[in-house]
């Protein structure tokens, strides 16, 4: 089993927002993933998706993008984005799973094989451009949130397992190198943490290795829209 990441697609089946408007570098941007996606994933392998899949704002709309994917290889595990407003609910979001090869963490995890996978949202760090003092309450909350996810964690995983968490923002700013979402991950030993939201010029170095755990940047378009090998 091999586990990929990529994340940010931005779909917009039935929305109309095309995402070449950010650049021509965005045109066709979703036929590159699938080709990116079709040349390495086999049926055993997992596929992360941290976040920004869809730009629906009812969960029609989301599901209409989601079942976008159904056909192409491997189990796929998303974790909700900031944009991704059709995701309301998340017992009704299982049951509309297209099919048993979608997964939807939201403050829990999933173990597959010897990887246990868990995610959550996330908020804007301290340090980063864009916090302020009204984003102190939703980086706590999701901070509690992370907490819940790996009290779950500790129910299935084994004394081998690698664990991997999931997490939309940036976990850790230039300015903030550690923050609530980092002490979390290194107290119950993480070994990957993939990330998006990140975009165009915006500087973040892809890969970073922290105190023994190594955070991928995985928005597709700051990685040529091509799925990044994680484990």
């Amino acid at each position: 089993m091999k586990i990929f990441s990529i994340s940010d697609l931005h779909l917009s089946g039935l929305s109309n927002k095309p995402m070449d408007v950010f650049g021509t570098g965005w045109e066709n941007h979703f036929e590159k993933i699938k080709k990116s996606w079709q040349s390495v994933v086999s049926d055993d392998d997992v596929v992360l998706i941290a976040g920004d899949t869809s730009w629906g704002t009812t969960l029609e709309e989301g599901l209409f993008d989601i079942n976008s994917l159904k056909g192409l290889k491997g189990k796929k595990v998303f974790i909700r984005g900031n944009h991704d407003f059709w995701w309301n609910g998340i017992t009704k979001l299982r049951r509309s799973a297209p099919d048993d090869t979608f997964f939807f963490l939201q403050n829990d995890c999933i173990k597959i094989e010897d990887v246990v996978i868990c995610g959550s949202r996330g908020w804007t760090c301290p340090g980063s451009s864009d916090y302020s003092d009204k984003d102190e309450r939703l980086y706590l909350r999701e901070a509690e949130r992370f907490k819940l996810c790996f009290k779950e964690v500790e129910k299935v995983r084994g004394e081998n397992d690698k664990l991997i968490a999931m997490i939309h923002y940036p976990p850790f700013s230039q300015k903030s190198p550690q923050t609530k979402f980092t002490e979390l991950f290194e107290e119950y030993r993480a070994d990957k943490v993939v990330f998006g939201h990140i975009h165009g010029e915006a500087y973040f170095p892809y890969r970073t290795v922290k105190n023994g755990i190594e955070y991928v940047l995985t928005s597709c378009d700051k990685v040529a829209f091509t799925l990044q090998r994680i484990l």
